[in-house]
């Protein structure tokens, strides 16, 4: 009985993703046809040397009838400019390269480089798109008719994430299956009175200008470091439609590429947006009860297993920890090979999870202190 007691909480995490994930629907697999609305993309860009060509490229090629691209470089110190100019030209009606202004005070990179970006933009409809993505030919037109069939104000896109190194591979999963537990149901727009639980994807956000305009643009989020979750609370708190939709066979991402990069960029993002997604007065509990939760979940079972073969636990521990550990490797094969990874590094989840315990911790000690591209900034709670 003993056994079975220790293991309601990893049973009762199993029983709620059964039962509260689910996946976005899919994009619409037609295009728009005639009458499409004209589309301004929107490309924020600092330090992209690595991946601007690989995204503007991808870009020009789409199938969409009326289009213009818009790369904002914001400041860069490297040929981000230069490459996004000479990258190759294809169905865009416009492309139009910005050298982004000083950062005024009080704004963070991104937001500014976006409202550059969106000043200068004549579609009816704005899509702001990171420079790290690439974009299947199809991808705007299913994307423009997802936002017409779902009468919506604003489409979000969940794609492919891909990882091809050992770390990304290792990390990246688990801070996807963190998400997944704060924002399990993808598939029906997040009520007003619920606005902390909105989410949005700024790899790929598709608005309409009115709905764009009416919550006040990037200027609404010009202090936010996870724009994109903020942008979507707005939305949603403003009685404006948000549509989550999945899009991996068409959108692909790669976020980080080295074990620094990971931890430089979610140790940016992880406490500040796990903070918007909770109420003030929860906050100084739920972040600290949620790392103890996590350590306990994924670190306890092998920590008792390896007791038991040194023979320092008695023998139905020692046994509820080898069970118990095969079932946590098990589970993290599955999460890794569902992102398309190979599912063998769920055994060595363990690692992963030490390191993505040291990113939480990082990113939540520092507090309002966010470093990134070589800039630092001071934020204050949202």
């Amino acid at each position: 009985m003993l056994p079975w007691i220790l293991s309601i909480p990893w049973l009762a995490l199993w029983l709620y993703l059964g039962l509260r994930l689910r996946r976005p629907y899919e994009l619409p697999r037609e295009g728009v046809g005639s009458g499409a609305p004209f589309v301004s993309v929107i490309v924020p860009a600092r330090n992209e040397e690595r991946n601007i060509e690989a995204c503007v490229s991808s870009l020009e090629r789409s199938s969409y009838p009326r289009f213009e691209i818009i790369v904002v470089d914001d400041r860069s110190t490297d040929r981000t400019a230069e490459v996004a100019r000479v990258a190759e030209r294809g169905r865009a009606e416009r492309r139009l390269v910005i050298e982004g202004a000083e950062l005024p005070e009080g704004w963070l990179g991104k937001p500014w480089a976006c409202t550059q970006g969106a000043r200068e933009a004549r579609g009816e409809l704005l899509l702001f798109t990171d420079a790290d993505t690439t974009h299947d030919r199809e991808l705007l037109e299913r994307s423009v008719r997802a936002l017409q069939e779902d009468e919506a104000d604003a489409v979000t896109l969940f794609g492919r994430q891909l990882m091809e190194s050992f770390w990304e591979r290792l990390l990246q999963p688990q801070i996807f299956l963190a998400m997944a537990i704060r924002f399990p149901d993808q598939r029906r727009p997040v009520p007003r009175k619920r606005w902390r639980d909105a989410i949005a994807n700024g790899q790929f956000l598709l608005f309409t200008r009115s709905a764009y305009e009416r919550l006040g643009g990037h200027e609404a989020v010009q202090a936010e470091v996870v724009e994109d979750l903020r942008l979507a609370q707005l939305l949603v708190e403003g009685g404006q439609r948000l549509v989550v939709r999945g899009a991996e066979d068409v959108f692909n991402t790669r976020m980080y590429q080295s074990l620094g990069e990971i931890v430089d960029g979610w140790s940016k993002n992880l406490a500040i947006g796990g903070r918007q997604t909770i109420p003030p007065k929860l906050r100084l509990f739920v972040l600290p009860v949620s790392l103890v939760t996590a350590i306990t979940l994924w670190l306890v079972p092998p920590a008792v297993a390896l007791l038991g073969l040194l023979g320092l636990v008695p023998a139905p521990l020692s046994s509820w920890g080898y069970t118990l550990t095969t079932l946590c490797v098990v589970f993290w094969s599955l999460i890794t090979w569902g992102l398309h990874a190979p599912f063998w590094y769920g055994v060595l989840y363990p690692i992963g999870s030490l390191v993505s315990f040291y990113i939480f911790a990082r990113s939540w000690m520092r507090g309002g202190r966010v470093m990134w591209k070589g800039r630092e900034y001071r934020v204050a709670d949202s």
